[in-house]
C-alpha cells in the first residue's frame, strides 16, 4: 500500500431500527424493538433495538419478554426481512457510486478500497450520499488494514468518524481489554485472562510460543498479530457469499418429548436444505442449535462426508446431531444450520 491507499468501514447505524423508523416517522425519538412478530407475549429474541431502547438495557438476542419488562413503553416491530434487504441494496450501490472498491460483508457494512490523500474528506462525502440517498445514518472507520478500520467505526458510532492506523494504536489500544480487538470476543477473553493476558498490550508483547502451546499453533500467534493490529489490506469486489443458511423456531408452548423434537428439526432441515438448493453452493457442515428451558442454548455441529445439497443428507446429519444433546429439560427453541466451504 502506498501512504495514499486507505480501508475505510462503513457501518450503518441501529440498521434495523433506523430501517423501521424511516418507514414509520412517528416512532423517531422512541424506543423501538424488532423481533419475532413483534408481539413481546410471544417467544421470541431481539432482533435489535434503537439507540432510545438500549438505554434501558436491551441488547440483540434478548428475549422480547424482558425487553418488555425493561421498557414497557417501548414499540415491538416484526422483522421484516426482504425491506432489510431492500434498503442494504440500495446503500451498497451508493458506495458503489464512487470511485472506490466496494466489498460488501453483511447488510449493514462493507469495507471500502481507496486511493485519496484525505480519506476524513471522501469519509464525509460517504455519509452525507447515503444518508441524501438512502435516509441511512452510518458510521465510518478509516484503518490502513481492514482490521483497524473495523475496530475504528466502533470509535465513530454513532453517525461519526474515527481514524486508526499504526501511527495511534498502541495509544488508542494498548490499555483496553482484549475483547476489543474484532474476532476476540467475551469467552476467548477470559481464556486470555485466565493466561494473565487482560489487555490488548498484555497480547500484542505475549511470547507466541507461549500462545501456541496454550492457544494452537495458528490461533494463538494469530491473537498475537491481532493485537497489534495486523490485517489485510485488500478490499476486493468479490461478490458477498454467506458462510452459512440457516432457520430456527421458537416455540410459543415446549417440546417435552423426543418424537416432537426429531419432527421439528427435521421440517427445519428440509427448510435449509431448500436454502442451500437455492443458494448453488453445496453444504460442508451441518450445526443444530437447542434451547432448553428456562433460556439454557446449546450448539453440536459435524462436518459431512462430503459436500452436499441432498435434502436427505442434510436432515440425516440433523437428525444424528440430536443424539449428543441431553434431554433432560423441556426445549423452547430449535435450529438448524448448513454452512458452505470458506474457500469457495
Amino acid at each position: 500500500m502506498s501512504a495514499d491507499d486507505w480501508v475505510l468501514h462503513v457501518d450503518l447505524d441501529q440498521f434495523i431500527a433506523a430501517v423501521e423508523v424511516a418507514r414509520h416517522p412517528e416512532l423517531r425519538g422512541k424506543p423501538v424493538v424488532v423481533g419475532g412478530n413483534g408481539d413481546p407475549s410471544e417467544r421470541a429474541v431481539v432482533a435489535t433495538a434503537s439507540y432510545e431502547a438500549r438505554e434501558f438495557g436491551i441488547q440483540s438476542g434478548m428475549p422480547l419478554r424482558t425487553a418488555a419488562k425493561r421498557c414497557p413503553d417501548a414499540v415491538f416491530l416484526p422483522v421484516d426481512k426482504e425491506a432489510y434487504e431492500e434498503v442494504s441494496e440500495r446503500v451498497m450501490a451508493t458506495l458503489r457510486s464512487f470511485p472506490v472498491v466496494v466489498e460488501v460483508i453483511g447488510w449493514d457494512e462493507a469495507f471500502v478500497g481507496a486511493r485519496v490523500t484525505d480519506p476524513e474528506a471522501l469519509a464525509a462525502d460517504i455519509r452525507a450520499r447515503v444518508a441524501a440517498e438512502t435516509g441511512m445514518s452510518c458510521a465510518v472507520g478509516i484503518g490502513d488494514n481492514k482490521v483497524r478500520a473495523k475496530i475504528a467505526t466502533g470509535f465513530a458510532k454513532p453517525g461519526g468518524i474515527y481514524r486508526l492506523t499504526r501511527a495511534n494504536w498502541v495509544a488508542v489500544m494498548a490499555d483496553r481489554p482484549t475483547d476489543a480487538l474484532w474476532g476476540i470476543g467475551r469467552k476467548t477473553a477470559k481464556k486470555l485472562a485466565d493466561a494473565g493476558l487482560t489487555t490488548v498490550r498484555d497480547l500484542g508483547t505475549a511470547d507466541p510460543d507461549d500462545l501456541a502451546a496454550r492457544f494452537g499453533p495458528t490461533m494463538g500467534p494469530w491473537y498475537r498479530l491481532l493485537a497489534q493490529g495486523a490485517g489485510d489490506t485488500e478490499v476486493t469486489a468479490t461478490p458477498y457469499l454467506a458462510r452459512s443458511r440457516s432457520r430456527e423456531t421458537t416455540f410459543q408452548t415446549d417440546l417435552d418429548d423426543r418424537a416432537s423434537v426429531d419432527a421439528q428439526v427435521s421440517a427445519l432441515a428440509a427448510r435449509v436444505a431448500e436454502d442451500v438448493l437455492a443458494e448453488g453452493r453445496p453444504a460442508v457442515r451441518i450445526g443444530v442449535k437447542v434451547r432448553f428451558k428456562p433460556f439454557l442454548t446449546y450448539t453440536r455441529s459435524l462436518t459431512l462426508p462430503a459436500p452436499t445439497s441432498d435434502r436427505a443428507e442434510i436432515e440425516r446429519a440433523a437428525l444424528s446431531l440430536l443424539d449428543r444433546f441431553e434431554w433432560t429439560r423441556p426445549v423452547r427453541l430449535l435450529g438448524v444450520r448448513a454452512e458452505f466451504n470458506r474457500d469457495e
